[in-house]
């Protein structure tokens, strides 16, 4: 197990982030580098354009896939998913992101959707507002000890963010919660999804 979260080395921290991208191509699971980096890159700046920030039905599928090839491959949650009303989830993220900063409200909104638990809604939430939301993962929260074993439940991801937050202000330097996740997840060498997409 890693020992960066007890790390008060900013060069640490700073160079487990910045394997983060060779971390993701490591993994070999067909499409997670390119939803990875659509995940950082395009999804945040398409929801950032928008008049009332929302995700779209597409975006939420393409989200979900992301979240299962990164850690574990839930097929029948991604059929759920797949289920929901376009305008029901553009109505439903709306109202979620709407509720930023609060600190459950946004996840708690999102898990009205099918198929969307805590750790799907705080991937969409983390892309609107990374300065506060970071991406629920289990190998994540297994590092933080204080935490105990991971439960999905929203008051779990409240004790978790506040935890990651916590640590983006011990680093300093315009560290974001997402970022202490996304050094975290790569510091272990990741998790591969259990079936290609």
């Amino acid at each position: 197990m890693s020992t960066l979260w007890r790390s008060s080395s900013t060069e640490r921290w700073h160079d487990a982030l910045a394997s983060y991208r060779d971390v993701v191509s490591r993994q070999h699971v067909a499409r997670l580098a390119e939803l990875d980096e659509w995940y950082r890159d395009e999804l945040p700046t398409a929801i950032a354009t928008r008049d009332k920030a929302y995700i779209t039905h597409a975006e939420l599928v393409r989200l979900t896939e992301w979240k299962m090839a990164r850690g574990v491959w839930r097929a029948p949650n991604l059929v759920l998913v797949r289920g929901n009303d376009a305008r029901q989830v553009v109505e439903t993220s709306t109202e979620a992101f709407a509720a930023v900063p609060l600190p459950t409200k946004p996840i708690a909104v999102l898990t009205t959707l099918a198929g969307v638990g805590p750790a799907t809604a705080s991937a969409a939430v983390s892309a609107r507002a990374p300065e506060m939301y970071p991406f629920f993962d289990e190998l994540v929260a297994a590092q933080v000890p204080a935490l105990g074993a991971v439960k999905w439940t929203l008051g779990y991801y409240e004790t978790y963010a506040e935890a990651l937050r916590a640590r983006a202000v011990a680093v300093g330097d315009g560290w974001t919660p997402t970022m202490v996740e996304r050094a975290l997840w790569a510091s272990v060498g990741g998790k591969a999804g259990k079936s290609a997409l």
